[in-house]
């Protein structure tokens, strides 16, 4: 009996985790990114004093924003798997402090190759989630004045 509900306890939480799922944003689902967002957190690791900022602009499929270092900006494009990139246009501006090229660096290779968005909750924080095959990027919506 013990064993058994053990069984169904483990089965529910497998299932309810799988269900609870956050579904990537797609072309459509994109407008309600517009705004900016602030990055918390890359590949695990706090980078909150980088300072980087993403701005979403739906309509447009365009990005902008500050990656630690430079402006920058790009057409967002998608694939037939629901993967966006885009080719980041930037100042050139030297970066100050090791977070700063860390961010920058990582920004970029993230942006620049096919990567999913969704939005998720981590660390006790409402946010968005970049993905690539390379690296994890956390944003936090900034507050609109």
């Amino acid at each position: 009996m013990f064993k058994t509900n053990i069984v169904f306890t483990l089965l529910y939480f497998s299932l309810f985790s799988l269900f609870s799922m956050a579904k990537p944003i797609d072309k459509s689902d994109l407008a309600q990114l517009n705004g900016s967002w602030h990055l918390r957190a890359m590949d695990g690791k706090d980078v909150r004093k980088a300072r980087a900022i993403l701005d979403f602009h739906a309509k447009e499929m365009l990005v902008n924003g500050f990656d630690g270092c430079n402006r920058i900006s790009g057409y967002l494009k998608q694939n037939e798997a629901q993967m966006f990139n885009t080719k980041l246009l930037s100042t050139k501006m030297a970066c100050r402090k090791n977070i700063h090229r860390y961010v920058s660096k990582r920004l970029h290779e993230t942006v620049e190759a096919f990567f999913s968005i969704t939005q998720e909750k981590r660390y006790g924080i409402e946010g968005i989630t970049i993905k690539s095959k390379a690296h994890d990027l956390f944003f936090k919506r900034m507050e609109k004045e």
